[in-house]
């Protein structure tokens, strides 16, 4: 399995030299192309923090992040990562412009400097193949964000994510902001389009029991440190820090279709 991004001995102190703390301690992992990688632990963890300096969003104190062998303090790969790599962010009501309509916020993407050059005609018919991809009708791209219940302006993020073809998909625990009732679907949703994009991605989430059926590789992350990492069936059914063991505890009781096992 070819290496995408490799993190090596990552320190990062947030905060003043006296009460800063350390929001990543010594930590090591990698993700290979094709791999579903959960990032999961408690609040604080630091999982949101490492996710951030994997896409070259914030940069460690030590440590070394690579993309595909290039090191992100390189320019060349850090442009190449702003090309193979999106975002779903936690909140969509946050993360979509509400004077922006559905349909300029998902090809917003296109437009950016480091984007392959496309025609209005293109840009036109990717916003309607992917509008259908999410389950959103192609006529609604001219409404806007607030006009959307909270899961399908999730799954208008998601249709942003998308509209550049990445190879790899980051998600900052991107069903935590709704409602019980349509994380399933989300949920679902997005499981769909990984597998049938073929996609690597890094999922953060506090949940061991959503990144259950989504991933098939755990770090577990308490303080800063990844406490546990390995194969997610391995890791479920025989947990060896008690971390591990209190995450599996908190399991909340959330039914996905079969159809996605």
């Amino acid at each position: 399995m070819t290496t995408q991004i490799e993190v090596e001995d990552l320190h990062l102190r947030l905060g003043s030299a006296k009460r800063g703390t350390h929001a990543l301690d010594g930590v090591s992992l990698h993700v290979g192309q094709g791999e579903r990688l959960g990032l999961v632990g408690e609040s604080g963890a630091g999982k949101s923090t490492l996710l951030k300096v994997m896409m070259a969003l914030l940069q460690p104190d030590s440590g070394a992040v690579r993309f595909r062998g290039k090191p992100l303090t390189d320019t060349d790969a850090i442009r190449e990562l702003r090309r193979s790599a999106a975002m779903v962010f936690q909140d969509p009501r946050s993360s979509l412009d509400p004077r922006m309509s559905v349909g300029r916020a998902i090809t917003e993407p296109l437009r950016s400097p480091v984007a392959r050059r496309t025609t209005r005609q293109q840009r036109k018919d990717r916003l309607a193949k992917v509008m259908v991809d999410v389950g959103l009708e192609p006529d609604a791209a001219c409404r806007f964000p607030h006009e959307f219940s909270g899961g399908q302006r999730q799954r208008i993020a998601i249709a942003r994510a998308l509209i550049t073809d990445p190879d790899i998909l980051f998600a900052d625990e991107p069903v935590s902001a709704l409602d019980v009732s349509v994380r399933a679907q989300v949920l679902n949703l997005l499981n769909d389009l990984v597998r049938e994009r073929g996609l690597t991605m890094v999922f953060v989430s506090h949940d061991l029991g959503v990144v259950r059926h989504l991933c098939d590789t755990v770090a577990v992350m308490s303080r800063g440190r990844v406490v546990e990492q390995g194969r997610l069936t391995d890791v479920y059914r025989d947990p060896q820090h008690e971390v591990t063991r209190e995450l599996l505890r908190a399991i909340p009781r959330i039914r996905l279709d079969d159809s996605t096992h």
